[in-house]
């Protein structure tokens, strides 16, 4: 199935008062018409992912949102997840939220360089979605980019599509960070327990049935069955192609906005930008994400640790 996009929106979506928004080409569409607070029709549910897949990652805009209404918005997506496999939940009542604060994790103090990344892929079942809720957001600073991996798949040439088809890596959570990019404190907690899987470097999406490329900088540790010099090249080579601005969207945040991406078929990329002495502050829930098999049927599994639920 190719992974072009249609810009039109759907008459479906016309009919239910959805005003769907591209923001880019090939990745990324603003929402407008609906209010997340309320119970959503099960038809304003399906058209709002059949929107996420066509789109990869959508937005809303303000969107008052109580925790409580978030993990609900969440659940007629799928089951909500805890909020990491290794960092604390801030929340006691809602277990299931990830606070994301530049101060409270120490962010704010260094220059950190982050990394392209797709959530959690250490884990042998990585989400299938996150959903991010802008709480305290800065004046200007903080915008998340985002870059979708199937049409980075679907422009490969075929003689490395025909390489990367068979070939699998581990993802681990030891961050490849330099000394002073994370306070020691955050550092201990994210790898406070060895979790490493081995993942298709392409999966085929269980919705769409799209290839993927399933690689990402910041979790990838290596490429099985070759050599760690051959491994780095190769994952060099799909890091700078998947990086191409064609395939990518930049969000700018404002106080109740919400993102939510399909986990399946995109990376995103943290600000490193906000503003000395500025807050920005987000909470994250994730849902449960399935197995990912590879285009020859091979299927991820677990080195150490759980799945993800």
């Amino acid at each position: 199935m190719t992974s072009a996009i249609d810009p039109r929106p759907s008459d479906l979506a016309t009919d239910l008062g959805l005003d769907v928004r591209p923001l880019s080409g090939n990745i990324g569409a603003e929402i407008f018409g609906v209010d997340l607070t309320h119970t959503l029709a099960p038809a304003v549910v399906a058209e709002i992912r059949a929107t996420l897949l066509r789109w990869r990652v959508i937005f809303f805009r303000d969107q008052h949102l109580t925790q409580a209404q978030h993990i609900a918005f969440g659940a007629c997506f799928g089951e909500v997840t805890p909020a990491h496999p290794t960092l604390p939940a801030k929340f006691p009542e809602h277990p299931e939220i990830l606070l994301l604060d530049n101060e409270m994790s120490g962010y704010g103090s260094v220059a950190i360089d982050n990394r392209w990344h797709t959530d959690v892929t250490f884990v042998p079942n990585p989400p299938m979605g996150s959903i991010l809720r802008g709480v305290v957001v800065p004046p200007y600073g903080g915008d998340t980019q985002f870059l979708n991996i199937a049409l980075a798949y679907e422009r490969l040439s075929d003689p490395v599509k025909s390489m990367v088809d068979g070939l699998r890596a581990v993802h681990h959570n030891s961050l490849p960070i330099a000394r002073g990019e994370m306070t020691s404190e955050l550092q201990s907690q994210f790898q406070s327990r060895e979790i490493k899987s081995v993942h298709p470097v392409v999966r085929v999406h269980p919705e769409t049935d799209e290839l993927v490329l399933f690689v990402n900088p910041t979790f990838t540790s290596h490429i099985l069955d070759i050599s760690r010099q051959e491994s780095r090249h190769i994952l060099a080579m799909l890091y700078e192609h998947m990086a191409h601005p064609a395939h990518t969207v930049r969000f700018r945040w404002q106080p109740d906005s919400v993102a939510f991406w399909d986990n399946r078929a995109t990376c995103h990329l943290g600000p490193s930008d906000t503003p000395p002495g500025m807050t920005r502050s987000m909470q994250r829930i994730t849902l449960a994400g399935d197995v990912p098999v590879g285009p020859d049927g091979f299927t991820s599994y677990s080195l150490l640790g759980e799945a993800f639920a």
